[in-house]
């Protein structure tokens, strides 16, 4: 079961967030039918977008993970709910690219590095929060943590890692996020280094059983770590007929006149969990004649 899993040091001065997405992950890979440097693309975008949106707690609000880097994988996005449930996409799953020299999937060449990495809050105000930041290598993680620096003036590091088995299907995932708090001073910015520069990768530490405490405890090793919230999440695609309907209607009266004087039916399909809705004549009749009576 993936998990996430916030935490604060007991002297106050650090807060951290880690999960295990490996499940979740894998089954992005099988929606989207994506190859291994997509798959650690998503999956790394997946696991950061659902740390940042369990952060938001208001019902009904999201977050938005957006990356163009002009890498051939096109826009890299990634949605959470504010339980850190999350969907997301890539523009080309199926991209594929020599590993890199040290045998690592080569994600920064894929997402490419010339860009923006986005973030949407929307917590039901008139307008959402945006904020960017320019990529910084395209890796995601460092990027994450230069977002954070320069957009929210937190110092935060950050870590993303997806393991792709020899036949294409995740086989561990997950994440940290460490940030500091007013007051901490540079013997806590050392000790949280040094735990970082301790600890091996994150996606062995996951791929060896590790879950999201024991990842945080091993690599906040120098402080006493109190465990804030333990929660289940998963891959969750909000679509439905009604909303899908809802953007038929949102292209006005006389573009979905002209959709249905054009063709005899349409078919939408949800670009997070590639489920298709068919709508035949009569149905989009139905939604103009509801529209005419408003």
């Amino acid at each position: 079961m993936d998990e996430l899993v916030r935490a604060i040091s007991k002297d106050g001065y650090v807060k951290a967030v880690a999960v295990s997405t490996r499940e979740l992950t894998e089954r992005a890979r099988q929606i989207h039918k994506a190859l291994p440097v997509a798959t650690a693309a998503l999956g790394r975008a997946l696991a950061a977008a659902s740390m940042m949106g369990n952060a938001l707690k208001e019902d009904g609000a999201s977050l938005t993970l957006q990356i163009k880097g002009g890498g051939p994988l096109g826009t890299v996005l990634a949605v959470s709910d504010p339980w850190g449930n999350v969907r997301g996409y890539v523009g080309d799953p199926q991209v594929d690219l020599p590993l890199r020299p040290d045998g690592k999937l080569d994600v920064g060449a894929a997402v490419g590095s010339e860009g923006l990495l986005t973030v949407i809050r929307d917590i039901g105000l008139k307008e959402p929060y945006i904020g960017s930041v320019e990529l910084l290598g395209g890796e995601i993680a460092e990027d994450l943590a230069a977002y954070f620096v320069e957009s929210e003036q937190i110092p935060t590091a950050c870590a993303l890692g997806v393991l792709v088995d020899r036949d294409q299907s995740v086989r561990a995932a997950g994440g940290y996020l460490i940030q500091l708090l007013p007051g901490a001073g540079e013997d806590v910015v050392a000790k949280v280094e040094g735990g970082i520069m301790a600890a091996p990768a994150v996606s062995s530490l996951l791929d060896g059983g590790m879950g999201p405490e024991e990842l945080l405890r091993t690599v906040l090793s120098d402080f006493e770590v109190e465990i804030l919230e333990t929660s289940p999440i998963e891959y969750r695609c909000y679509c439905s007929r009604e909303r899908m309907e809802r953007a038929l209607i949102s292209l006005g009266r006389e573009e979905l006149g002209r959709l249905r004087r054009e063709q005899e039916t349409c078919e939408l399909s949800c670009q997070f969990c590639e489920s298709v809705q068919r709508f035949t004549g009569e149905d989009l009749d139905r939604l103009l004649d509801e529209m005419g009576e408003k």
